[in-house]
C-alpha cells in the first residue's frame, strides 16, 4: 500500500490503543513511524532490478520477525518519552502498528512475504489497488480529529476512522468475489478456461475490476463494472510467447520473475532483447514491471527495468468514466 496509508494506519493503531495514556501526538508519531518502518527496506539494494523487486516485503515484512523486534522497540520509546507509562503498556501499540502494515500489503497484488522464515510464499488477495482515497481518508480524518480535540471525542473519532477503514477492506473482498464470479461466469459463457484467472480493482477505486485470463500461449484482459454488471464482457488477447522463455530455461532471473508472479507474466523479444513482464500490475501492453533480460545466447548479468508509461490523472480518470 501506499506510503500514506500505511503512516496514517499506524498513527490511528497507536492512538486507538494508548487512549489517553500518553499525549496523542505522541501515540500519532510513533505509530506512524512504525507504521512506516517496514517499507525502509526499498534502500536495499539487492544488486539488481529483478532481486530488488521481489525481496522487497521479506523480512522487515514477516509477521514473527516484527513480533520479535517489537518489545525493543517499546523500550526505546518509553525511555525516549521518559514518561510514566513504561514499555510493556507501548507494546501492544508497537506490535499492532508494525503488523497491520504487512496485513495491509497483503490486500495489494504486489506480493508479500509476511510468513518468514517458514515460508517465502509472496502472499496477495489483490482486493484493492496500491493508492485508493476511500481507504486512506477515514484513517486521515479520524487522526487528525483526534489531535485536533485532544479529548475522548477525539479519539472516539479515530475509533470510527479505524472502523471504517477496515469495513472498506471487506467491502472489496466482497465485491472482489463478486466480480470474479460476474467474470468468470462469461467467460464459461465465451468457452474460455477459467482455471488461471487474475481478478484486482483498476486505478483509485473499487468498482472497475480488471480480469487477466491466462492460456498457455497468450493472455487476455477484461473488465467489469459494478454500475454495469450486465454489459457483455469482451476480452482482448496478447501473445505471451512462452516459447522466449523455454529458450531461458534456467535463467534464474526469469524464473523467479515466473515464481513471484505466481504465472502471470508474458515475453517479448525487442530488438533481438528479450523481456518478462509482470501481468498483474499495469495493462494492455504497459507494466510498471517489466525488465530486459537479454538475448538467449548473452542474458543480462544484471536485469534492467523498462520505464513505463505513467498516464495524467485526467486519463486515468477518464478511462476510469467510461469503463464505470
Amino acid at each position: 500500500m501506499d506510503s500514506v496509508s500505511q503512516l496514517v494506519l499506524g498513527a490511528a493503531v497507536s492512538v486507538a490503543v494508548m487512549g489517553r495514556r500518553v499525549p496523542v501526538w505522541q501515540a500519532a508519531v510513533v505509530g506512524a513511524v512504525c507504521g512506516t518502518l517496514p517499507d525502509l527496506d526499498v534502500f536495499i539494494d539487492h544488486g539488481d532490478a529483478i532481486r530488488n523487486m521481489t525481496l522487497h516485503r521479506t523480512e522487515s515484512h514477516a509477521l514473527l520477525y516484527l513480533t520479535l523486534i517489537s518489545p525493543l522497540i517499546a523500550w526505546l520509546v518509553a525511555g525516549l518519552f521518559r514518561h510514566r507509562v513504561r514499555w510493556p503498556a507501548w507494546w501492544p501499540a508497537i506490535w499492532l502498528a508494525l503488523i497491520t502494515h504487512p496485513l495491509l500489503d497483503l490486500m495489494t497484488v504486489y506480493g508479500t512475504q509476511l510468513g518468514l522464515p517458514l515460508t517465502d510464499h509472496p502472499y496477495a488477495i489483490g482486493s484493492i489497488y496500491i493508492v485508493d482515497p476511500l481507504y486512506t481518508l477515514p484513517l486521515l480524518i479520524g487522526v487528525a480529529l483526534a489531535l485536533w480535540r485532544r479529548s475522548e471525542r477525539g479519539l472516539r473519532w479515530n475509533r470510527i476512522g479505524l472502523t471504517l477503514s477496515t469495513l472498506y477492506l471487506l467491502w472489496s473482498v466482497a465485491i472482489q468475489g463478486v466480480a470474479a464470479g460476474q467474470i468468470k461466469q462469461a467467460l464459461v459463457r465465451q468457452g474460455i478456461p477459467t482455471d488461471k484467472v487474475l481478478v484486482t480493482p483498476t486505478a483509485f477505486n473499487s468498482l472497475v475490476w480488471r480480469s487477466v485470463v491466462m492460456t498457455p500461449d497468450r493472455y487476455g484482459e477484461v473488465y467489469w463494472s459494478l454500475l454495469s454488471p450486465r454489459r457483455p464482457l469482451q476480452v482482448v488477447w496478447r501473445p505471451r510467447h512462452p516459447e522466449l522463455f523455454d529458450a531461458l530455461r534456467g535463467n534464474g532471473y526469469a524464473e523467479r520473475v515466473a515464481w513471484f508472479s505466481h504465472g502471470f507474466y508474458a515475453m517479448a523479444e525487442r530488438n533481438g532483447q528479450i523481456t518478462i513482464a509482470d501481468l498483474r500490475m499495469g495493462e494492455g501492453d504497459d507494466f510498471t514491471f517489466t525488465f530486459n533480460l537479454g538475448s538467449p545466447q548473452q542474458p543480462d548479468p544484471q536485469p534492467q527495468r523498462l520505464p513505463s508509461e505513467r498516464p495524467t490523472l485526467q486519463a486515468v480518470f477518464s478511462t476510469l468514466s467510461q469503463r464505470l
